[in-house]
């Protein structure tokens, strides 16, 4: 997790195969699970969010080197520590915009 602006947007770009200019946010996890990066680019540059965790670690769904499209709601159920797996969604309907998609990807 020692990547910064230009590391993280040249995964995003490479081995993502995402633009990183496109205004989506991308989200890395380290293997452990224990550091989390969001980066996204808002128009005029890169913005990166971090957290790490004192205690536990983010329940992530995907495998090593996976990448994973994921909802704002997954994002924020993942930043809370709750573990995904325990959680039941139901049907509801949803209208498929055009807005930004969050991707998801282990460092």
């Amino acid at each position: 997790m020692r990547k910064s602006f230009d590391g993280l947007s040249v995964l995003a770009k490479h081995s993502l195969e995402q633009e990183p200019l496109s205004g989506d946010l991308f989200v890395f996890v380290n293997r452990r699970r224990t550091h989390l990066k969001c980066l996204y680019f808002a128009g005029d540059g890169y913005c990166i969010w971090a957290k790490r965790l004192e205690r536990g670690q983010f329940q992530v769904r995907f495998a090593t080197d996976a990448k994973a499209c994921i909802d704002w709601r997954t994002l924020q159920l993942l930043i809370e520590g709750i573990d995904l797996d325990s959680v039941r969604r139901l049907k509801r309907y949803r209208h498929h915009s055009s807005t930004s998609h969050l991707i998801a990807h282990p460092v």
